[in-house]
This record gives structure tokens, C-alpha cells and sequence, in this order.
């Protein structure tokens, strides 16, 4: 499925010859078939999931005690899963393999997943840096990233927000370096100034920290207070305005703005994903369809026919409800049977209207009728008794 150039692989690897072209194409295919099948990313999302999960109960010292054997079993398990499909696609396509990122990063999850047992086969059980490889061992559950596709579009507009996001980041970090050399100077080199926060250029840093998150400000603020700068209470607010309203809505606006795009270029490559998948679903019937008269053809050879129409009528009897058909015309296209069932339901209602309008029409009619008719039997009855 993948075929290989000669430039690319001068030598012999296995089972890729000199001349580029593998000589297990039939076998790859197979194999490609399973990495792309559903069942195949369900049961490595359902090993995922369960893994991390295990992960969650270890962290409990009672239940790692009670079920310690079967911790280790489950985890042997699940590291042969995640290394025969590194193996499985690695045997694939050997070559663009290490060009995706999403490869790499389920190799690097199998390193870190072995480097416990390494830690404690070289350094013993009691080694003081084996709690940290323990706890990267939640990094498994990274591996989702590569079969969900919405958390790829995301971490693409993250990679598209890094060089704006690098240009605000640079002037952030300058506006902060501004503010704390001016607030230690203001607030922290004088003998009554407040050496905890503004002591020196760091911990003025740290301080511009807290009031960039507008957490625990009004302390920072009634210790200036208390030492009556009066410049104090103007350099917080300024600072705030600057740092929380101004960068950090600047910050969002633009992940938001690469995030939209993201998911939108996401749809388009979705409806054009299925797009292509309908019209190989349609190309497979149609040749299926095609290769049924052929076969309906060389059967009938023998059979005379006086027309083709009567080719045709014995072929429908052949046909069952259930067999889909592929049309062409214009007639049988799903938009043009939308807008025509619309049509339909508004001359249902145009007729239904002008039903009501002719009963109104024919109740008016009959109605001046009467009146007519009780006119005249008033009139003749008046002229009766004068006439005798």
C-alpha cells in the first residue's frame, strides 16, 4: 500500500528489495486494514481508558496492596498491546512512520512506560528518583490523542497560535520586566519600603504574578497602604488594567480566533472526507450493477428476444425492493426530491385555502339568495291583497 523508491532505501532492509518495491504487498494491506478498522480503535481506546483507570487505583495504597498481582499482569498485557501496534504500523510503512508526531509521541510513551522496570532492575526498589518515573507513567493517556481527531484540531491551533502567541508573550515580558523594576524602586529600596514582595527584582516578578491573576491583590495593595506610598494604589490598578484585561484578553482573542479556524478547516475536510466515501460506495454499486448485466447478458445469449424493452421488462422481474439502484438523472437526486416534496406541501396549502375561500364564496351566495327569495315572497305577498 505504501511502496517504497529506490532513492529513498538504497539497500535491502528485510523484507524491502534493492529495486524499492516490497515483496509482501498483499500482507501490508492486511495489515493496514486492521490499523484502520474500527474494532481495532475501539478495543485501543478501551485499553487506554481501562489502563489509565488502573493507573487512578494504584495511587490507593490499600487496593495497590489487595491487588498488586493483578496490577502486574494488567500492565504486562497492556504494554504488549501498545508495542505490537507500535510494531504493527512500524512494519507498514517503516520509513514515513517517523515523520508523524503523533508516532513519536506513542514512542516516547512506550519508553517512559519501561523505565521503572529498568529503574528498579539497575537500581533497586528503594531508588529516590523512581517515584518520579511512577508518576510520569500517567502520560499513557496520551495515547488517546492519536485516535480522536477533535483533540488533533485543537492541538493544531495551538501549533498555529505559537508565533503570535510567542509576539505577545515577549511584550507581556516586557511590560512586566518595566513594572518591577518600577515597583522595586517605588516600593522596595527604601528602609520603610516592603522588602517581602518588592525586596528585590525576583520576588517583584512573583509579585507581578499575583496581581496579573487578580489573586490575593488587596493584601498585596493594603501592605503599600499601610506604608503610605502614595503612588502605590495608581501603579496596582494601572498594572491590572494593563496585565489581566488588556494581554490576557489579547491572549484568548487569538486562541480562540486559530481555535474556529481550526475546527472550521476540520469541517470542510470531514464533508469532503465523506463526499469521497459516497462516491466509492456509488462507483462499487455501479460496477456491481454493471457486472450483473454482464453476467444476465452471457446468460441470455441463447434466448431470443423481439425487443430490447422485452430484455429489459425480463430483467425488473429479477430485481428485488431491496437492491439498490445508482441514477443519474436529475430527477432522483436528493435535492431536487426535497424541493419537490416542499412544492407538494405548499400547493397542499394553497389548495386548502382556496377550499375555504370558495365555501366562504358559496356561503355568501346563498345567503344574498335568500335574501332575494324573502324579498320577492314579501313583495308578492303585498301586491295579493291590493290586486283584489
Amino acid at each position: 500500500m505504501y511502496p517504497l523508491r529506490a532513492s529513498s532505501v538504497p539497500h535491502s532492509i528485510g523484507h524491502i528489495n534493492v529495486g524499492g518495491r516490497r515483496k509482501d504487498t498483499e500482507f501490508q494491506a492486511f495489515v493496514q486494514k486492521i490499523l484502520d478498522s474500527h474494532l481495532f480503535k475501539i478495543m485501543m481506546i478501551s485499553t487506554i481508558s481501562l489502563n489509565s483507570f488502573l493507573v487512578v487505583l494504584w495511587t490507593d495504597y490499600e487496593i495497590r496492596f489487595q491487588w498488586f498481582r493483578i496490577f502486574e499482569i494488567v500492565e504486562v498485557v497492556c504494554v504488549t498491546i501498545y508495542s505490537t501496534e507500535f510494531y504493527m504500523k512500524l512494519y507498514v510503512n517503516p520509513i514515513d512512520y517517523w515523520k508523524d508526531g503523533y508516532n513519536l509521541l506513542d514512542v516516547l510513551i512506550i519508553i517512559i512506560l519501561s523505565i521503572p522496570y529498568i529503574l528498579r532492575q539497575i537500581k533497586g526498589k528503594h531508588y529516590p528518583y523512581l517515584n518520579i518515573a511512577d508518576g510520569l507513567q500517567s502520560l499513557r493517556i496520551l495515547k488517546l490523542i492519536t485516535y480522536s481527531r477533535g483533540i488533533r484540531t485543537l492541538i493544531t491551533a495551538l501549533g498555529q497560535t505559537v508565533y503570535t502567541m510567542a509576539s505577545v508573550l515577549i511584550l507581556f515580558f516586557l511590560m512586566m520586566y518595566i513594572f518591577a523594576v518600577l515597583g522595586f524602586c517605588l516600593f522596595g529600596a527604601s528602609e520603610m519600603g516592603d522588602l517581602d514582595n518588592w525586596g528585590n527584582l525576583a520576588v517583584s516578578f512573583f509579585t507581578l504574578f499575583s496581581l496579573v491573576t487578580v489573586d490575593g491583590w488587596t493584601a498585596l495593595q493594603q501592605e503599600l497602604d499601610k506604608r503610605k506610598f502614595v503612588l502605590s494604589r495608581t501603579f496596582t490598578i494601572v498594572f491590572i488594567l494593563l496585565a489581566s484585561f488588556i494581554f490576557l484578553s489579547m491572549f484568548v482573542g487569538v486562541m480562540i480566533i486559530h481555535t474556529e479556524d481550526s475546527i472550521k478547516k476540520f469541517k470542510r475536510d470531514l464533508k469532503v472526507e465523506r463526499h469521497n466515501t459516497l462516491m466509492e460506495e456509488k462507483q462499487v454499486i455501479l460496477k456491481r450493477q454493471q457486472e450483473e448485466v454482464n453476467q444476465l447478458m452471457q446468460t441470455q445469449q441463447n434466448v431470443d428476444y423481439k425487443s430490447f424493452s422485452e430484455l429489459v421488462e425480463n430483467f425488473k422481474k429479477t430485481l428485488q425492493h431491496t437492491d439498490p439502484m445508482v441514477l443519474d438523472d436529475f430527477g432522483t437526486s436528493l435535492p431536487f426530491i426535497d424541493v419537490y416534496l416542499s412544492t407538494l406541501d405548499n400547493q397542499d396549502t394553497t389548495i386548502y385555502k382556496l377550499q375555504e375561500l370558495y365555501y366562504e364564496i358559496v356561503n355568501v351566495l346563498s345567503l344574498m339568495l335568500e335574501a332575494d327569495l324573502s324579498k320577492e315572497q314579501l313583495s308578492h305577498t303585498l301586491e295579493v291583497p291590493g290586486s283584489t
